[in-house]
């Protein structure tokens, strides 16, 4: 007689109770393997349940509104006949399941996962491997490592010829390097005011371009260093799921299927477009674009006030661009809390052709003599700027997750219409054995967090039954703006306290009372801590500053560990630095500062 199996609820992390929200078969339907069974709605997502095994359902166990958790029953399942097998986790010995079959008793599939958390035989690619990683930037090349480290077989998938991403090819590295040689150029104009006098800086543009690329190659052959030392094998081309356990890699040699046990979706996102404008030109450029340093225009337009296009306006304002930007908000860097962005709109309005708040692109004309823009400001507002004629203009309206270009349907994994794959605290989708990480799960889109879940992701694969608690709880996680002066901030914003209700204190030092920061004539900046009312605890943190990028770390390992404003304000920093104005404004908070006369309240 035929065999019938129970299919039970696996494991889904932490969940408990969860609520079916839909039934996906009917009784006497026939299933595939994988076929999706039921859908459960967790607190992050919607989570997909499928068959461990192809057969025909005979009866189902829930109902919609039931409340399911690891092992409740779903359905009883008659084993296809052809294909004579049964999950390798089932319970029963040998006799026990000859004898059960031949009595027509269920055989029960318990999908509890081994220690590496596999469920189901995984059906061979032309290459196999416990893990595979699609996308080697920050997160995904970190997440390969820590699994080879931690002795998991692991193929890593990436599209572009060198390991690293956008990030260290096109992205964080590069424009760096750019950043540091625009750093080097102003501070040499401005020390002028001390005395100190340089002539007008020569720029070769083919010798800085070969540097800025020297630093990436140096990186990325370390990575590759690094992935040989480690056994992770880097298959090159573009991937993508054709189903549950298997990825189709387009190689310069032909397509090769890439097997695996678990995948992490490390696949980034790529830089956003405004549609109707010509894009062909190539006078019109993303970051990408910008970084290649082809020419130094006479006219540069930035559409996008963000953190890249400010980044990028830095660069090219020191190389000697007559730099606009504009910006459809009423502020720069929008995220920021606006007593943080008034220094640097300060500093950078003395130097830019035009900063345009308020305002958007509502045409780009491709010309001979350049690109024609038309702009539109606040309705019947009289401040809208005329038409203007630019050299180049760099598109910086921010970035969009690649989560649709990566055939995750084929694999049951959920996207959004925006393009990202919702996880929960453990990173895993809606099918559990495979997990997404980085830019394609949400914002904020930073490689430090990407590389964090990476590593997190591995582990609680790898890791087994001791890893079963794990999650990502972060408490903070830092932005920074590498503009000049550098912005940064973490943990509560005073924009989102004041949303929240939450109550709070603020505790502002103003670099004009920091000696270091007179010493380096850049006076401007400012460190201010948010702290709880009631337990004087810090909730968050913003400097804008020299380095303040730098100096951020301080407060995130602050409000990691619950320290409190006595904790900092008694913690002894070095004299004369940056750094103590972190504990000039916790002192502030106590009211115990001696550098700065605070009246009593």
């Amino acid at each position: 007689m035929a065999q019938l199996i129970e299919i039970k609820i696996p494991d889904i992390g932490d969940f408990k109770d969860v609520p079916v929200i839909e039934i996906l078969v009917k009784p006497g339907e026939t299933v595939e393997k994988e076929t999706s069974l039921i859908t459960l709605e967790t607190e992050k997502a919607a989570m997909e349940i499928p068959s461990p095994q192809a057969g025909i359902v005979k009866e189902i166990n829930v109902k919609l509104g039931d409340k399911v958790s690891e092992g409740s029953l779903i359905l009883m399942l008659e084993a296809a006949e052809q294909s004579g097998k049964i999950s390798p986790d089932a319970t029963p010995d040998s006799d026990q399941k000859k004898d059960e079959g031949e009595q027509g008793q269920p055989l029960i599939v318990d999908l509890k996962p081994t220690t590496d958390n596999s469920t189901t035989a995984v059906p061979r690619g032309d290459i196999h491997a416990d893990i595979v990683v699609l996308g080697a930037g920050p997160g995904g090349y970190t997440a390969a490592f820590r699994a080879a480290d931690l002795g998991k077989k692991v193929v890593l998938i990436e599209r572009y010829p060198t390991l690293g991403g956008v990030c260290l090819n096109v992205g964080c590295i590069p424009s760096k390097a750019l950043l540091h040689v625009a750093k080097v150029i102003t501070d040499a104009e401005e020390t002028a005011q001390q005395g100190i006098v340089f002539g007008k800086p020569g720029i070769e543009i083919d010798k800085l371009r070969k540097w800025k690329d020297s630093i990436t190659s140096k990186l990325t052959k370390g990575l590759s260093g690094l992935a040989q030392k480690r056994k992770v094998e880097v298959v090159r081309g573009i991937g993508k799921f054709i189903s549950p356990n298997m990825m189709q890699v387009e190689t310069a040699d032909g397509q090769k299927n890439v097997s695996f046990e678990h995948c992490i979706i490390a696949a980034g996102s790529s830089a956003a477009r405004v549609p109707g404008f010509p894009y062909d030109d190539p006078r019109i450029v993303d970051s990408t674009g910008a970084l290649k340093l082809e020419e130094i225009p006479k006219r540069m337009l930035i559409i996008g006030g963000g953190i890249i296009g400010l980044e990028m306006a830095t660069v090219y304002d020191a190389l000697g661009s007559k730099v606009s930007v504009v910006e459809l908000m009423d502020q720069l860097i929008p995220g920021a809390d606006s007593d943080l962005i008034k220094p640097l709109h300060k500093r950078i309005q003395k130097r830019y052709e035009a900063i345009y708040l308020k305002t958007r692109v509502t045409g780009i004309e491709s010309r001979e003599n350049g690109l024609k823009v038309t702009f539109e400001g606040e309705q019947n507002s009289s401040a809208t700027p005329e038409p203007q004629t630019y050299d180049r203009i760099l598109m910086a309206v921010g970035r969009r997750p690649n989560g649709r270009d990566i055939g995750a349907d084929s694999a049951g994994v959920n996207v959004d219409g925006r393009g990202f794959i919702s996880v929960d605290k453990q990173l895993r989708t809606n099918v559990p054995h495979i997990f997404a990480i980085g830019d394609i799960v949400g914002e904020p889109m930073l490689a430090h967090k990407a590389t964090y879940e990476g590593k997190l992701a591995a582990e609680i694969i790898a890791g087994g039954e001791k890893m079963k608690n794990a999650a990502f709880d972060a408490r903070a996680i830092p932005s920074v703006a590498y503009t000049d002066p550098e912005i940064a901030w973490m943990g509560l914003t005073e924009t989102e306290a004041k949303k929240q209700g939450v109550e709070y204190e603020k505790a502002a030092f103003p670099w004009a009372a920091s000696g270091r920061a007179l010493a380096m004539a850049r006076d401007e900046g400012l460190t201010k801590l948010l702290l709880d009312k009631k337990t004087r605890r810090i909730l968050g943190a913003g400097i804008v500053g020299v380095n303040a990028g730098e100096l951020i770390s301080e407060t995130v390992l602050g409000l990691e560990m619950g320290a409190d404003m006595e904790d900092i304000g008694l913690t002894i920093h070095p004299h004369p630095t940056l750094s103590e104005t972190v504990f000039f404004a916790a002192e502030i908070a106590e009211g115990t500062i001696t550098d700065l006369y605070m009246p009593k309240k």
